[in-house]
Parts: C-alpha cells; structure tokens; sequence
C-alpha cells in the first residue's frame, strides 16, 4: 500500500508516532460510490471479523447483511432500522450490516461483560480489513433498537450493536452542505497524554510524555 500523507488526503491521519498505513487511510464516509461490492469481497470482510479475538473465545458477535445490488429487498429491512438521520445518506451505499452481540456466555448462561468489547474489535477487523481492499465502512450507532427485534425475531440474549455502511468511497457534493463540510475536513483525535495513564488517574504516563526514553 503506498504511503499517504495529509496533503494528499485530507483525511489521511497525522500521526505522531509511526504507524500502519492502513491505521492513516481509514476513515468513516458518508458519500458512497453506486458501485457494486462483490459477494467475495463481503465475504472477506465478515471473514476478518470471524478470526478476531474475544473473551473465552466465545465469538458472540453476529450481523446481518444485506447488499443493494443483490437484494434489494433484504437491504431495504436493514435500511428501515436505522434512524432518519442515517438513512438519508447510508442509503447510497451498496451494503448495509447490523452487529449485534450475545450477552451471556454460551457453555453457562452468565453475563458477558467484554460481549460489547468484542463485537467493536470484531466490526474494527472488518474494517480494517475494508481499507486493505480499498473499501469504506461507516458504523453508526443510530439504530432503532425496536424495530430491529420487530424486524429480525431477534432472540432475547442477543443486543443490537451497530449498523454499517460498506462501499466505494462516492462523491461528497452527492451530501447535504453541512454534510459535505464534515466529510471532506481534516480529521484530529486526542494526544496520547490525555488518554494513557501513569501513577495516578488522569496524569499522563511518563513513557508518552517523555520522548527522549528508547
């Protein structure tokens, strides 16, 4: 994968510190090409997620898939439950998916508290593994949660997590104005101070502010 850098891309990651540039390209679109994504290239995805680690190997992530192209009908039941606010621009894209998590541990019906963890790191794989292939992925966590049970007989154990937006990255003037602004300005995240921590709660470790330690 060729190096990218912020003039090039302005979505490209400015990272302090050297990283995968996989970790720089990938960003969350809301402009999607009319492309089709090939069922192989779906499969793909879902297979990075299958492969992710999680707590007692216990998997208990699931999704629901639905692709415009191959089944209109599937992909408008998955559209339907998202909120409004999604729908307008997720619609474009060629693929939808819902993630969703089991909240007990299979072997002993007890809570599983690192179920949530492990459907986000499974849905990261998935991502990432999109990004290889030059594929975009937009999670949102605006679902309607009721229409999802209604919709999909959705067990009482399992929670819906998110919904996705996978495709080609599309044109951003296809957005509404404030829409075309967010999507084509630069990203920023927190310092690594302000989120790693030494001795104390809050107080930045020193092996992220003290850069002359090997």
């Amino acid at each position: 994968m060729a190096s990218l850098s912020p003039a090039q891309s302005p979505k490209a990651a400015d990272a302090d510190h050297n990283i995968l540039d996989l970790f720089r390209k990938r960003w969350s679109p809301r402009a999607f090409a009319d492309r089709r994504v090939e069922p192989d290239a779906i499969r793909r995805l879902l297979e990075a997620a299958r492969w992710t680690m999680s707590s007692y190997n216990e998997q208990p992530w699931r999704y629901i898939v639905a692709s415009r192209h191959d089944n209109p009908e599937a992909y408008e039941r998955v559209l339907g439950c998202l909120i409004e606010g999604n729908q307008a621009w997720a619609q474009n894209a060629p693929v939808l998916m819902m993630s969703f998590y089991k909240e007990t541990f299979s072997g002993n019906d007890r809570p599983n508290r690192c179920a949530p963890h492990d459907v986000g790191a499974a849905s990261a794989a998935l991502t990432f593994q999109a990004t290889a292939m030059d594929l975009y992925v937009h999670q949102m966590a605006g679902i309607r949660k009721d229409e999802i049970y209604e919709t999909y007989d959705v067990p009482d154990d399992f929670e819906p997590m998110a919904g996705l937006a996978v495709g080609h990255l599309g044109d951003p003037e296809m957005l509404s104005d404030d829409k075309q602004a967010a999507e084509q300005s630069p990203r920023s995240r927190q310092s690594l101070d302000e989120f790693v921590f030494g001795d104390d709660w809050g107080a930045p470790a020193s092996l992220v502010t003290d850069e002359s330690s090997p």
